[in-house]
């Protein structure tokens, strides 16, 4: 992967199987064998977010910043980021969004997936209740478990371990985005973010060997 793979600037390492739906082309054979066998299974296993641009990324993460968009904490509650210093801001932020350049959505292996014929009509949230028993997709947290790792799939989100928040939902490709773990480091983060800085760069660029640190490279 060049640097401009690795930190979602460029997409020609990227397939898309669905409308804005972009995979690693490596991954979207195995990708099509798990949600084969989950069908056979009965469950309809759908992609929400695949490939993340680094452009997308930044927007999520300066929106956040600036108050554009909700910040949650680790309960799903709002985060009043007024009363925070700014670097409390961004690992408030980081709990649930990436940074621009950091994340591992760029890289084409990692996705987030859910049932739609689980959700009864209502709207998918991506929160962690919807996941854990008695929420809607349950049934297919426990096949993911059961099955991900069949097809090299494993979950680097599935409890919190100081960095981001548990996201069950999210899949890594384990054969490539070890890899590309490896690969991302500062000098190529940071030589993407002067490119096209985040809104407190300052602060973001002391920050950079935590970020990778707690929420990057967490392979387990």
């Amino acid at each position: 992967m060049t640097p401009e793979q690795l930190t979602g600037q460029i997409q020609d390492h990227i397939e898309y199987i669905a409308d804005n739906i972009g995979l690693h082309k490596q991954v979207v054979q195995p990708w099509q064998a798990m949600q084969q066998a989950a069908m056979d299974d009965g469950f309809n296993l759908q992609i929400v977010s695949g490939f993340r641009s680094y452009d997308r990324q930044l927007g999520i993460f300066n929106a956040k910043f600036e108050g554009q968009r909700p910040v949650l904490d680790i309960n799903n509650q709002p985060v009043d980021m007024q009363n925070l210093a700014t670097e409390e801001q961004i690992h408030a932020i980081l709990l649930y969004s990436a940074l621009p350049g950091a994340s591992r959505h760029h890289w084409g292996t990692d996705i987030d997936v859910f049932d739609p014929d689980l959700l009864a009509g209502k709207k998918l949230q991506l929160e962690p209740w919807e996941y854990d028993t008695g929420g809607p997709m349950a049934p297919l947290n426990q096949w993911l478990e059961n099955n991900c790792h069949q097809f090299d799939f494993y979950r680097p989100y599935q409890s919190f371990q100081g960095g981001i928040a548990p996201e069950p939902w999210h899949l890594s490709y384990r054969p490539l985005a070890e890899s590309f773990e490896r690969q991302l480091d500062i000098n190529v983060l940071t030589q993407c973010l002067r490119r096209k800085p985040t809104v407190a760069s300052n602060i973001v660029a002391k920050l950079l060997p935590s970020i990778l640190t707690r929420y990057v490279k967490i392979t387990g």
